[in-house]
């Protein structure tokens, strides 16, 4: 070791310190353990994966790898009249594109290229360059039903991948796994040299953070790991409140999808939302996430006109770890207005007295649970957070 690093003349980082440089470390170790999760259901590299429908979108996904020799190619059919986005997000869990015609409104359909920065390779004609700050990439492809499932599903794998070569798929570095209720301590900075080198942070004001990393790496293989360990494991880091921001009983993002320099709530958002995307794409509020709803109760949510959601496709809302007869409420559905076209959702075990049965959304008698509120195509107001679903009424129960 040489004298820069030996233990006597280490700066003893204070606690605050090693702790932070853990949460800088643990955003990248949270997609780095959904990577080895997926490798080993069968996932393979740059190739497709189609999962079952959802209550609102179909959904596909496939983790990229590029080199200098070559690219992944991603076939975008032609989609009118409902929501659809290629998800394109790097291993730190930063949004790196979205393929729709939002983002591509003069040609949002045919071919794109994911190819590594900074290298040159002949692509087939027509085809749009994304440039991906490393070597490896995930993507989600989602499709709205729009009423139509048969269609949504027909659209699905209307999307092909392929690559133009055989890229050279960099190892899925080892780390121990682990569960969110047992995240590791010390041993996180074991391979941490590795995780930190192995994809580029594509984010400015976060080198302090890696040196960081980097000395307290060098710390945990000296007598101080057990003081490390200990600092990391008694800290409380209230990563909610980092994610969240509150209003009329919804809690929001703060930050999703691009983070800057907070690399905390990268870390929040990674841990609670894996693969968030932009709050300009989706936005989304919760409801009963911090004090649970009471499902034998009834809630109803009032909106007059001048607060109704404004989106470019579609909002929706459902409730949260339980399978209800009717999952899912949203702008699509046959809602009925009422006076002066406002609109009441209810929300109860059973259907209350005197409201209109398209309006309800089942909820599980004697259990707790929670409810998600999504905006595709926000508008300027709801991205930003200046609109917030209205407060949610209890009109009965325990």
């Amino acid at each position: 070791m040489s004298a820069a690093l030996r233990p006597a003349t280490l700066f003893r980082a204070a606690d605050r310190d090693i702790c932070d440089a853990y949460l800088y470390l643990l955003g990248r170790l949270l997609v780095l353990r959904q990577e080895h999760l997926d490798i080993l259901s069968g996932i393979e590299w740059n190739r497709l994966r189609h999962h079952e429908p959802g209550s609102q979108l179909t959904s596909s996904e496939a983790w990229i790898a590029v080199d200098e020799t070559s690219s992944t190619l991603i076939e975008v059919p032609e989609i009118r009249g409902r929501y659809y986005t290629v998800h394109v997000v790097n291993p730190w869990g930063e949004t790196v594109a979205n393929i729709n015609e939002r983002t591509f409104s003069n040609r949002p359909s045919g071919r794109y290229a994911l190819c590594l920065k900074d290298t040159r390779q002949p692509l087939p004609a027509d085809t749009r360059r994304i440039d991906l700050p490393g070597r490896k990439a995930h993507v989600w492809i989602h499709v709205e039903h729009g009423g139509d499932l048969d269609e949504a599903e027909a659209i699905q794998r209307a999307f092909t991948m392929h690559t133009t070569g055989t890229p050279v798929v960099p190892a899925t570095i080892g780390i121990p796994p682990f569960p969110n209720n047992d995240l590791p301590g010390v041993s996180a900075f074991d391979s941490a040299l590795a995780v930190i080198a192995a994809e580029r942070d594509i984010n400015q004001g976060v080198d302090g953070a890696q040196a960081q990393v980097r000395l307290v790496a060098a710390l945990a293989s000296t007598d101080e790991r057990v003081r490390i360990d200990r600092a990391i494991r008694q800290r409380s880091w209230g990563l909610r409140q980092v994610l969240y921001t509150s209003k009329n009983d919804w809690l929001a993002s703060r930050l999703a999808g691009n983070y800057g320099a907070n690399w905390l709530a990268r870390t929040a958002a990674n841990m609670f939302e894996l693969w968030t995307n932009t709050k300009s794409e989706v936005a989304h509020f919760h409801a009963g996430a911090a004090t649970p709803l009471d499902g034998s109760a009834a809630y109803v949510m009032r909106f007059d006109r001048d607060t109704l959601p404004h989106v470019r496709h579609f909002w929706s809302i459902c409730v949260n770890g339980v399978t209800p007869r009717r999952p899912v409420l949203s702008s699509r559905s046959e809602l009925q207005l009422g006076r002066r076209r406002a609109l009441d959702l209810y929300f109860a075990p059973a259907l209350p007295r005197g409201v209109p049965e398209q309006n309800w959304l089942p909820t599980p008698a004697d259990q707790q649970y929670s409810l998600d509120w999504r905006s595709f195509g926000p508008d300027q107001d709801t991205a930003t957070g200046r609109w917030f679903p209205p407060s949610l009424e209890k009109l009965s129960g325990r």
